[in-house]
């Protein structure tokens, strides 16, 4: 029989994953009491069915793609279903959370007789070619979720114990998205003390494809700001509080709380941003 997964939630990302399962033929279960009629259509559009918390945790594999700072309640909610039935699932965390986090909920998770696997994404919300987007997955139980991998996601099973699919996640954001902070930092500064043309114009001479790459990835930013606060705040957790670098991420969650608040009002930041990197894409 083909497996029953439950998505929680239908964000971008999970109604994307959603999308993948569904396409290959596979029930995909969510929970949609209480959520927007934006998300509701994306569920939809996705091919997941609304389900009670009894049937999430009845499911095969559980899901969890949520914001960081959600990740631990949404074990909390599931953790009496997933005590009464009898059937246990394998729930798979796939949040941006650091390896110390992953353990804690790893812990509430087995105290419910439930199977644990650590999962952390890279890429962008899966399209029809998946391989862009990557779960990598680490756990004793790892192999049996790779199995989805025949259902349309890409799903490379990272060596190690429980938290080292959290760590691989934690190393590679704090990379790219700590880049994509210190690089807004320096473009605000740089219109601020009225050098912006010139920092492009040194740029393009000396570090084009880091230029390039910058003003891509920076209009895209704006959206998620909000939720890579709390990822900074975890990569921080992930260097350890004793290690100069964790500071670096300390500010970078200060930063993406400013924009995100930027972006939900006056866009006095995000605008200045945006008119830095259209001098360059000349959008």
């Amino acid at each position: 029989m083909q497996p029953i997964i439950a998505v929680i939630a239908p964000g971008m990302m999970g109604s994307a994953v959603a999308g993948r399962l569904t396409s290959n033929g596979l029930e995909v279960r969510t929970l949609l009491a209480g959520r927007s009629a934006a998300t509701v259509a994306r569920a939809a559009v996705a091919g997941m069915r609304d389900a009670p918390v009894e049937q999430i945790a009845e499911a095969d594999f559980i899901l969890s793609i949520v914001p960081p700072g959600e990740a631990l309640r949404l074990v909390e909610r599931l953790a009496p279903a997933l005590r009464a039935t009898r059937r246990k699932p394998i729930y798979v965390d796939c949040n941006a959370v650091s390896p110390e986090t992953v353990l804690r909920i790893d812990r509430l998770v087995r105290a419910t007789g439930t199977a644990f696997v650590d999962g952390g994404i890279i890429g962008p919300p899966p399209e029809l070619d998946s391989s862009k987007t990557r779960i990598y997955l680490s756990g004793p139980d790892a192999g049996k979720v790779a199995a989805l991998a025949a259902f349309g996601l890409s799903m490379p099973v990272q060596p190690g114990p429980v938290g080292a699919a959290s760590a691989m996640k934690m190393s590679y954001a704090g990379i790219t998205k700590g880049f994509t902070a210190l690089g807004a930092a320096m473009m605000l500064a740089a219109t601020r003390a009225g050098t912006a043309d010139a920092l492009i114009a040194e740029m393009t001479v000396s570090q084009p494809a880091l230029l390039k790459w910058l003003t891509a990835q920076m209009p895209k930013m704006h959206g998620k700001a909000h939720r890579w606060v709390a990822e900074m705040q975890e990569i921080a957790d992930f260097i350890g509080a004793d290690r100069p670098g964790a500071g670096f991420y300390e500010a970078a969650a200060r930063l993406y709380e400013m924009i995100a608040a930027d972006f939900e009002g006056p866009r006095v930041e995000t605008t200045t941003l945006d008119a830095f990197c259209g001098k360059v894409t000349g959008d």
